[in-house]
């Protein structure tokens, strides 16, 4: 199973990036996939998800700026992000979790860094 994100940088803020994370090794359509962020000294949390049916859910803290969408005939997750808020910085984290077990895959993580 392998993620690869990518699209990650350094950006000013009001500024955009698209995160991209192809997937191989597993059955698209049997996964959840989303993104997570982790800033420094910070836990990690959900930025945004989307099922294989195409139900999304977004963090507060994104609604109205991040969009996450899915291609699933090229197993690929994208994440859109307007509006880029100095507090957004973080490495995000490519996500798809198995709906049947729960079970976790990762991505390697990219930057993201939004300057003020």
């Amino acid at each position: 199973v392998q993620l690869q994100a990518s699209g990650g940088g350094l950006v000013q803020a009001g500024g955009s990036l698209r995160l991209s994370c192809a997937t191989s090794g597993i059955i698209f359509s049997l996964f959840t996939t989303g993104w997570y962020r982790q800033a420094p000294g910070k836990q990690r949390e959900l930025v945004a998800s989307i099922t294989s049916g195409g139900v999304t859910n977004y963090a507060d803290s994104v609604k109205g700026r991040f969009t996450i969408s899915r291609d699933n005939a090229k197993n690929t997750v994208l994440l859109l992000m307007n509006s880029l808020k100095p507090e957004d910085t973080g490495v995000y984290y490519c996500n798809a979790r198995w709906v049947l077990t729960g079970r976790d895959y990762w991505g390697q993580g990219t930057q993201v860094t939004v300057s003020s």
